[in-house]
């Protein structure tokens, strides 16, 4: 994927998340409860929550929002228990793809997800099929901009302990081992820097290619996935040059 359509994929996304915004609070929400229930509702203390908090504010999750959710997973020790689940399989013309979920009900979500492949000319596989396919991944974008300089951003990127460091048509992207994504995060927040995008993600080791019907079945069966209430993210190495 080039870097301009993995830009592409990033506004899109924000215009369909500013558009379903209650949707994607709710997911952002759920992602922040469980980071509370597993490490506790201090982020200095609690990194998974930190990345929780980062994410949410790249999604334009308001401030007060995310300390009521904060507040509220702390409180609620009885609420609904959610796990994190992957499910890995094959989309139209081969595309591996890597669905992550949060659910409180594991038949469910299952049952839907098989649903969607099944209905978009692809295929549900076991746990491992596909995920040997992509490396995990600290990835933070920051948007090209006048008030942005490519060396010192560089420079400092490195020095916090990023792997890369790469430019692009109209972003930079910073990529980190998965261990050492908060720090760098927090270094170039601190910095000052806007960041369009920070989470850990599957990254892919190769693409693959797709014609024009194969295609339109891929936009549907990732749109109806990132719909889904259960689903937190999507990746696939389909190649949209």
């Amino acid at each position: 994927m080039s870097g301009h359509s993995k830009w592409a994929n990033i506004k899109h996304r924000k215009e369909k998340s500013d558009a379903r915004k209650g949707s994607v609070f709710t997911k952002l929400g759920r992602l922040i409860a469980v980071a509370v229930k597993e490490g506790g509702p201090d982020p200095v203390s609690n990194t998974k929550l930190a990345d929780a908090i980062a994410k949410a504010k790249s999604e334009n999750m308001p401030n007060d929002t995310i300390a009521r959710s904060i507040k509220k997973a702390a409180g609620d020790l009885d609420g609904a228990v959610y796990e994190e689940i992957l499910y890995e399989g094959y989309g139209p013309g081969g595309v591996a793809i890597i669905v992550e979920a949060m659910t409180d009900n594991r038949n469910r979500t299952a049952g839907d997800i098989r649903h969607y492949f099944d209905k978009f000319g692809g295929n549900l596989g076991t746990s491992g099929c596909v995920s040997f396919m992509f490396n995990k991944k600290g990835v933070i974008i920051i948007e090209k901009t006048n008030k942005v300089d490519e060396d010192e951003l560089m420079m400092e990127a490195l020095e916090l302990g990023a792997e890369d460091f790469n430019t692009e048509d109209e972003y930079f992207e910073i990529t980190t081992d998965p261990a050492d994504f908060s720090k760098v995060r927090q270094g170039l927040e601190n910095k000052g820097y806007i960041l369009e995008q920070a989470e850990i993600s599957m990254v892919p080791t190769t693409y693959t290619s797709l014609n024009e019907e194969q295609a339109q079945l891929m936009e549907k069966l990732i749109d109806n996935l990132e719909d889904h209430d259960d689903v937190q993210n999507v990746y696939h190495n389909w190649n949209q040059d």
